[in-house]
């Protein structure tokens, strides 16, 4: 879906495309736009300056790129929006460059519909001469280009720390309605109060405090934000409610407690983090 709506940007923008899927229909689709289609992926690759490839995991993107690679011209760049490791990030692009080709790893928070908008945001790292030639191209892509300097591998883990939040944002927002449900609370009424009390946009200023180390100067204390988790858990096994996130937490804070943490702000279970 990233793809496929990568490309149909592209030709928006003038570019000429050549495409390849390992379902041959979904590259076929596109030609309806006016990207020419191939069975093969080395015969897509055929006398293309530059390829993008957007798959699932490490595993696929090397046997891809591995395939494809017997039709590289000279020269080709490789940029890769898979969200993959860091190590593999790194050692493709040591692999490639010993084979006379650029790779640079290009992760994105980028739903399909941003891909059709060029909105949203890319990460790169590495090469900072590379990423200074193709960042024109890049920019194109994306809402923003975001540029974690010369270290490869960065933006990969950057990328992954952005979505472990994401994941534990939704597991947190299945607790919320769980919690809700079992004070018979509609998911329609917690809607409502988000809306209005926003907690996503209160995410910087926490991480910003946590950085700070400033954890004697609560805003809430460990000891009652463990009370106000206690009272969730109890009126979730009450309802017969299963709690994902909270009861982990709630352990959390019990072992930071113990360390003599209590009246301290509750952010400092990041402490060992820093």
């Amino acid at each position: 879906m990233l793809g496929s709506n990568f490309v149909k940007a592209m030709l928006q923008k003038g570019e000429t495309v050549q495409v390849w899927n390992r379902t041959a229909a979904k590259a076929k689709a596109l030609e309806t736009y006016g990207a020419k289609a191939f069975e093969h992926a080395a015969e897509a690759v055929h006398d293309a300056n530059v390829i993008h490839v957007t798959l699932k995991d490490d595993a696929t993107v090397n046997e891809v790129l591995d395939t494809a690679g017997k039709g590289f011209k000279p020269g080709a760049i490789i940029i890769d929006h898979t969200t993959t490791s860091a190590k593999g990030a790194i050692e493709r692009t040591a692999s490639w460059k010993s084979k006379g080709f650029t790779y640079l790893h290009a992760p994105v928070f980028m739903g399909p519909k941003n891909a059709l908008k060029s909105s949203g945001f890319m990460l790169v790292s590495g090469d900072q001469a590379i990423i200074e030639k193709l960042e024109p191209d890049l920019s194109k892509m994306t809402g923003k280009l975001l540029n974690f300097g010369a270290e490869e591998g960065k933006a990969a883990g950057l990328k992954l720390t952005g979505n472990l939040f994401l994941l534990s944002l939704t597991a947190g927002l299945s607790d919320a309605l769980a919690l809700a449900k079992a004070h018979g609370i509609d998911a329609q009424e917690v809607l409502t109060l988000f809306r209005d009390w926003n907690p996503g946009a209160m995410a910087p200023a926490r991480l910003q405090k946590i950085t700070e180390g400033t954890f004697n100067e609560p805003s809430w204390e460990l000891n009652m934000a463990r009370k106000d988790a206690g009272l969730m858990m109890s009126a979730a096994k009450e309802a017969g409610t299963t709690l994902a996130v909270i009861p982990a937490v709630a352990e959390l804070m019990d072992q930071w407690i113990a360390k003599g943490h209590g009246s301290d702000d509750w952010s400092v279970i990041a402490k060992d983090h820093l």
